[in-house]
């Protein structure tokens, strides 16, 4: 087929090659300036209302063997988010599993020993020789279903992990439940912040305590897929759940 086009194409310009060199002779060619959109990331039906049409920030794409997952990054926490596009680059996720896994809370993954693990094996202390990165903890950034934060150990100054990570499933709460995290954070929440933690869900009583760095805004749906995966006394899925990432704006 493509041969025959060709052939078409070339009989078709050997037709009109001399009124075409005319008709360039006496009128100018003017050229045109081709403006490039920057692509506007479409919702699905798993998406929440509160996440905008139009994204702003890198967008990372999370290829899981449960579906795509995609996150954008926050610019007002460049520690993380340089740090995390850096391993993206380097192709440092690729072949990692999502090693522990619990329904209405979070999915986590990250742990560089994941990826040749045998089946069973406790993972979960990988990249310790990596250094921490510095807290970025930041009060208008909360923990509502689907954000993308850092794991960490119990150090006192909240430093996080270099490479593990986790992204909320969280639940629905009731006003009493908002009532209790609050109490328990002793962070007084915004209206809003109340609405979508009773509307969408999310797992509030982790906040202040970990550093949120981006967001879900693709992908829903596979989150929910991998944190109800069955799971062995450790949280670690029976069947490996692996992921590889890529920049994608």
């Amino acid at each position: 087929m493509k041969g025959k086009f060709t052939l078409l194409l070339l009989v078709l310009v050997a037709g009109f090659v001399v009124s075409s060199e005319a008709q360039q002779k006496k009128k100018p060619v003017k050229k045109t300036t081709v403006v490039r959109k920057k692509p506007v990331m479409a919702v699905n039906k798993s998406t929440p209302k509160y996440i905008a049409k139009k994204i702003v920030g890198t967008q990372v794409k999370i290829t899981t063997d449960s579906g795509v997952i995609i996150v954008r990054l926050y610019d007002s926490t460049p520690i993380h988010r340089d740090n995390f596009v850096k391993l993206v680059k380097e192709g440092f996720y690729d072949s990692l599993m999502f090693h522990r896994v619990i329904p209405q809370f979070m999915i986590q993954g990250g742990d560089p020993t994941s990826k040749y693990a045998e089946p069973a094996a406790l993972l979960g202390n990988g990249g310790d020789n990596m250094e921490r990165l510095t807290a970025e903890i930041k009060p208008q950034y909360f923990h509502k279903r689907g954000v993308l934060a850092a794991a960490r150990d119990g150090n006192p100054e909240k430093k996080s992990s270099a490479c593990q990570f986790y992204l909320v499933q969280g639940k629905k709460l009731t006003d009493a439940e908002v009532a209790m995290a609050e109490q328990r954070t002793g962070k007084k929440m915004t209206e809003a912040e109340k609405n979508i933690y009773k509307t969408e869900g999310g797992t509030p009583w982790l906040d202040g305590q970990y550093t949120v760095f981006g967001e879900t805004i693709e992908g829903f749906d596979v989150i929910d897929k991998i944190a109800n995966a069955p799971r062995d006394a450790n949280n670690r899925p029976l069947g490996d759940i692996r992921m590889k990432m890529e920049i994608i704006q």
